[in-house]
C-alpha cells in the first residue's frame, strides 16, 4: 500500500512543494515544529533510513544541505535542524528546519493547526531562497 507521501509526491493529496528532481522532493509539512519545517523524501518508497542505499542516502543528505541553506536565509535562523525520526509515516522524510533552541527538535510539540496562509508564505520564501542560492532548476512554480 502507497505511503501517505507517495501520494503526495504522484498529485494525489496536495503538497507545497520547494524542490523536485528524479530522486526526491521536498515540501512542507503540515505540522511544523518551527515555520519553515521541511520534509525531504525519496520518491523511491524505503522504510527504514539504514536501508537505503548510500548514494540516495548521500543525494538526500545533499538536497537537505541545500534546502537547509535556503530555510536559514529565509527564515534568518540561528541554527538549522535536521531530524530523521521514521516514526510517523513508513516512507524515509528528513525534517529540515529552522532551531531556535533544543525545544525546536520536539516533534510532539509540532503545530497541529497552522495556517494555510502561514504554509504558502513559508513554501514561497523558500523557493525564492532557493532560486536566489542557484538550485532554481530544481524549484516548482
Amino acid at each position: 500500500m502507497a505511503s501517505v507521501f507517495t501520494h503526495i509526491i504522484n498529485g494525489d493529496l496536495p503538497g507545497r512543494f520547494v524542490w523536485k528532481d528524479g530522486q526526491s522532493v521536498g515540501f512542507l509539512t503540515i505540522n511544523p515544529v518551527t515555520p519553515g519545517h521541511v520534509l525531504v523524501v525519496p520518491r523511491k518508497e524505503i522504510d527504514h533510513w539504514e536501508q537505503i542505499d548510500t548514494p540516495t542516502f548521500t543525494h538526500l543528505s545533499d538536497v537537505s544541505q541545500k534546502i537547509g541553506r535556503a530555510v536559514k536565509d529565509a527564515f534568518d535562523a540561528p541554527r538549522m535542524g535536521l531530524l530523521i525520526a521514521g516514526l510517523e509515516v513508513p516512507h524515509l522524510h528528513i525534517h529540515v528546519f529552522p532551531a531556535h533552541s533544543l525545544e525546536s527538535f520536539d516533534l510532539t510539540q509540532a503545530d497541529q493547526n497552522p495556517s494555510p496562509e502561514s504554509l504558502d508564505d513559508a513554501a514561497e520564501r523558500i523557493r525564492a531562497s532557493l532560486r536566489a542560492l542557484g538550485y532554481g532548476e530544481n524549484v516548482p512554480d
